[in-house]
């Protein structure tokens, strides 16, 4: 009985173990910068939000205004819209990050960087902004619209969809962060 007892305990030792190094991960995974879409990333200053993130469709007219001026997308490709707020919380300017600072990443490693689109709702890459000012500009499509979020788009193949889950990897005042994108 004794020995039954002291299997027991070291099984219950064994899990509380297994527990707190699970939650030390998980502490520490925040710690690096990685976040799930949704949730809040601080990079330096600049504190971001990705809110949705959706493949778009052209014939759609809700999307067709994300996509404007932009052709079809190439047979076996697709549009990947991340729509996002940022916020300065710093106590001075702060420079939002370039088209290069951004890429979605598949499982399988291929990068996808952001394409250039002029439309209302696109994120302003390289904009200089106040302390406490918060992108989408106040008063902007962007800001009013459905989403109410930044557009940062991306060009993806079909099997880089089919490889998830999709990272954001964004580089901010001198940090580094990724967001697992929920699609």
């Amino acid at each position: 009985m004794i020995g039954k007892l002291g299997r027991k305990g070291s099984l219950a030792a064994v899990a509380a173990l297994t527990l707190a190094l699970g939650v030390a991960a998980c502490g520490a995974e925040e710690e690096e910068g990685h976040v799930v879409e949704g949730e809040p990333i601080e990079l330096g200053d600049l504190r971001f939000n990705v809110q949705l993130t959706r493949f778009l469709n052209p014939n759609d007219v809700e999307d067709s205004e994300y996509l404007e001026g932009l052709p079809a997308p190439p047979l076996g490709e697709d549009y990947l819209g991340v729509f996002m707020e940022v916020e300065n919380e710093g106590d001075g300017p702060a420079t939002l990050p370039a088209e290069g600072d951004m890429k979605v990443l598949d499982t399988t490693g291929e990068e996808f960087e952001p394409i250039e689109t002029e439309t209302v709702f696109a994120f302003p890459f390289g904009l200089e902004i106040d302390e406490e000012v918060r992108v989408p500009l106040e008063d902007t499509a962007a800001a009013s619209g459905p989403l109410q979020g930044s557009l940062v788009l991306f060009l993806l193949t079909q099997e880089a969809a089919e490889n998830r889950p999709l990272e954001l990897e964004l580089t901010a005042d001198g940090h580094d962060g990724v967001v697992e994108l929920d699609i």
